[in-house]
């Protein structure tokens, strides 16, 4: 799945831990999202998008090889 949380949190001049603390994970599950290592649930991608004011599907897209 790619996202473009990095993006998204550039655009506010954001840094990982203050999403963190709005999204109520850790700063390393930040890092990992941004990095393709981890998959958020869904009430998790649910929140960024509020956070971001935004869609999931802005953030959020899938690859051909999550089809598999």
């Amino acid at each position: 799945m790619n996202n473009s949380i990095k993006v998204e949190r550039a655009k506010r001049n954001m840094t990982q831990a203050e999403l963190a603390g709005l999204a109520k994970v850790s700063r390393q599950t930040i890092n990992a999202m941004e990095l393709n290592k981890y998959v958020p649930s869904t009430v998790l991608a649910l929140r960024l998008a509020s956070i971001f004011e935004t869609e999931v599907g802005k953030i959020f897209s899938l690859q051909e090889s999550d089809w598999d």
